[in-house]
């Protein structure tokens, strides 16, 4: 008999809530480097997406990062659309059992996109706890 992975889920709003609660708790030294930054929720990554973050489409993408991270800012930034964060609601809920690991995951997936627009590395990310 198999155990197949029941998965969570979640309307849009009850999501979106998740997500919030996940940016409240940021420490505040945090939140004021993400000025110019966007949380957006879609429901799955495009192919251009996964392209994008060198993800095989047989693999799961939680999140991804766009934008000029802050390392590779110059004095000439500035008059430019948001950097973005979008988080991909059906392929978390697909990851997780219970609406806990959702929030878990929401927000480890947040931690790791911050990392990148502060200019860390997936390597780097990874060896912080943050896959």
């Amino acid at each position: 008999m198999s155990m197949a992975k029941r998965t969570v889920a979640l309307s849009r709003e009850e999501f979106r809530q998740l997500v919030a609660q996940a940016v409240a708790s940021l420490p505040s030294r945090v939140m004021e480097r993400l000025s110019n930054v966007d949380i957006v929720i879609k429901a799955r990554p495009s192919s251009e997406e996964l392209a994008m973050a060198e993800i095989d489409p047989r693999e799961t993408l939680f999140g991804l990062y766009t934008g000029i991270p802050l390392t590779k800012r110059s004095s000439s930034y500035g008059m430019v659309l948001p950097d973005k964060i979008t988080l991909y609601q059906r392929s978390i809920e697909e990851g997780c059992r219970t609406k806990e690991e959702i929030q878990t995951q929401i927000r480890t997936t947040l931690l790791h996109e911050i990392g990148h627009h502060f200019g860390l590395s997936e390597d780097e990310l990874e060896q912080a706890g943050y896959e």
